[in-house]
C-alpha cells in the first residue's frame, strides 16, 4: 500500500482483528455482488469504500423511478441506465482505487458458474427464489461462500452459507426448492419500508469484510429482523444430510 492507501483505510488499519494483513487481503480480494438494486447499492458502496479490490456488480434491469425510494447507488440522473453500470459508477466515484466490472445482463447457469469460479466471495442481493436457488448451487459447486440477503415490507435477514466449512448448511437446506413461489420476495409485489434494504445490505457487506479481511468469526445460522418492532432474532441452521444440493459436497 502506498501513503494514500495508508490514509484511506487508516480507521480499519488500526483495528487490531484487521490491521495492514486485513487491509491488504481485501485489497487483493475479489467479490461478485449479484443485483444492484436495494440491497446490492449499500453492498457496492460500502465494499468498494473498504477497500474490496476488486468487485464484480451483474444485474439486467434498469433504473426506474419506484426504485430511488430504497436503492441509493442511483438517482434521478441514472433513470433507464442499466443498474449494473449505474451501481459501478457509483461505487467508482467513491473509490477509484477499486477495480469495478458490470455485467449488464442476466447471468445463465453457465456463465453464473463460470464468473463464481473467478471470485473469493458471492453476495446475493437478489429477489427471486430461482435466482437464489442457482447462486447457491453455483456457490456451493465452485466452493465459494456466499453472503445472502432478504427485505420485505418489515423483515429482513441475512444467512452465510460456506461450503469450505463440513458443518456449514447451505440455502437449499434452509429452503428446499419448491416451498415458496418465486413472487414472495419480490417488493414490487410486497413492499418495504426504504431504510430496511440499507440495513440488510449493510449487515451483508460487514460480513463480506469479515470473511475477506479474516477478522473476527463468520456469522453462523439464520438472523431475522423485524423493523416494526426492532427485534432481531437468531436461529440454528443444521446442514441437511438429504440436500440436494449440498448432500454430495
Amino acid at each position: 500500500m502506498n501513503d494514500e492507501a495508508l490514509l484511506r483505510y487508516s480507521r480499519q488499519i488500526m483495528l487490531e482483528a484487521i490491521d495492514i494483513d486485513g487491509q491488504e487481503r481485501l485489497l487483493a480480494s475479489r467479490a461478485l455482488v449479484v443485483g444492484a438494486g436495494g440491497l446490492g447499492s449499500p453492498v457496492a458502496l460500502y465494499l468498494a469504500a473498504a477497500g474490496v479490490g476488486h468487485l464484480t456488480l451483474a444485474d439486467a434491469d434498469v433504473v426506474e423511478l419506484s426504485n430511488l425510494q430504497r436503492q441509493i447507488a442511483h438517482g434521478m440522473a441514472d433513470l433507464g441506465r442499466n443498474k449494473a453500470g449505474s451501481a459501478r459508477d457509483a461505487a467508482a466515484a467513491l473509490n477509484p482505487g477499486c477495480e469495478i466490472r458490470a455485467i449488464e445482463a442476466h447471468l445463465d447457469e453457465a456463465a453464473l458458474e463460470a464468473v463464481v469460479r473467478e471470485v473469493d466471495l458471492v453476495l446475493d442481493c437478489t429477489d427471486r427464489f430461482s435466482s437464489r436457488y442457482a447462486i447457491n448451487a453455483a456457490c456451493q459447486r465452485a466452493g465459494v461462500p456466499l453472503v445472502s440477503g432478504a427485505a420485505i415490507r418489515f423483515s429482513g435477514q441475512l444467512a452465510v452459507f460456506d461450503p469450505r466449512d463440513p458443518a456449514s448448511p447451505c440455502y437449499a437446506c434452509l429452503y428446499p426448492p419448491g416451498e415458496g413461489g418465486d413472487e414472495a420476495l419480490r417488493c414490487a409485489e410486497s413492499g418495504v419500508v426504504a431504510p430496511l434494504v440499507g440495513l440488510i445490505g449493510c449487515f451483508q457487506a460487514l460480513e463480506a469484510v469479515k470473511l475477506l479481511s479474516g477478522a473476527g468469526t463468520p456469522h453462523r445460522g439464520l438472523s431475522t429482523f423485524d423493523a416494526l418492532s426492532g427485534q432481531w432474532r437468531h436461529f440454528q441452521v443444521p446442514r441437511d444430510p438429504g440436500c440436494a444440493v449440498c448432500a454430495s459436497r
